[in-house]
């Protein structure tokens, strides 16, 4: 059993947490390709309009439909809020990012049930299981 493919192949929508509009940030590039693998993206960030082609929100709560991941492109010093949204709003699965690490807010987003894969690319790890 592998829960990561388990869980790429049975979610449609990722709520990107610093998404940038700039095509030269990894969060671009990793959405962009998560986009044209079928995936749903929805930006999260206070600072821009839109990215990728899709409305951006200023924070997960305001997305308003449900979110089946939320994939976070923070450093780690502002994860545990978003972790924190991310448990209002009962999202079944939470990706930080390579370099994303943060223990506690990995604790207590697992306390409350929900999925978590950290310190990983989802491009990568994508690809290693659907390509």
């Amino acid at each position: 059993m592998d829960p990561i493919a388990d869980l790429l192949k049975h979610s449609r929508t990722i709520a990107v947490v610093g998404l940038s509009n700039n095509p030269m940030r990894p969060s671009h590039g990793v959405s962009a390709y998560m986009q044209s693998q079928g995936y749903r993206i929805i930006p999260v960030n206070p600072e821009i309009e839109e990215a990728l082609g899709e409305k951006a929100y200023a924070s997960l709560r305001d997305v308003p439909e449900k979110i089946d991941i939320v994939n976070i492109f923070r450093r780690p010093e502002f994860v545990e809020p978003i972790v924190d949204e991310a448990i209002g709003l009962k999202v079944p699965s939470i990706w930080m990012q390579e370099e994303v690490i943060h223990e506690k807010a990995a604790e207590k987003a697992r306390k409350a049930g929900i999925f978590v894969v950290m310190d990983r690319c989802i491009l990568k790890e994508h690809q290693v299981r659907f390509r």
